[in-house]
């Protein structure tokens, strides 16, 4: 497995830039389509720890999904917004990438700059 990891789907294209800079950097890394292969609990969260942000930050809040839950609700807490991105990772912001230099969601894509030269 790469040291460099991109939590990816295919039909983002901030996700597709943000894996072609890996790419153009002479990197290639392991790509979880998290769509098919979501994260454990486990891995979310130590995923959301490592980034440093509150866990709404990571929350796709575009999603129509994520109004029909209630999640735009402030006072649902940090878990039940995990318990929703773990049963719907549609609701998990992306790309994630997991680089020796740190972990962050690359949002827009030249935020990649931040943890990859």
């Amino acid at each position: 497995m790469s040291e460099f990891i991109i939590y990816h789907n295919p039909k983002c294209g901030t996700s597709r830039n943000a894996l072609q800079g890996l790419r153009d950097g002479g990197v290639e890394p392991t790509i979880i389509e998290y769509l098919k292969n979501p994260p454990d609990r486990a891995t979310l969260k130590k995923l959301i720890a490592d980034m440093g942000v509150p866990v709404r930050e990571v929350v796709r809040a575009k999603e129509d999904l994520y109004k029909e839950l209630g999640l735009d609700d402030p006072a649902v807490g940090d878990e039940q917004l995990i318990d929703a991105m773990l049963a719907h990772p549609v609701l998990i912001n992306r790309p994630i990438v997991v680089t020796p230099k740190g972990t962050l969601l690359v949002r827009p894509s030249e935020r990649l700059a931040e943890i990859f030269p």
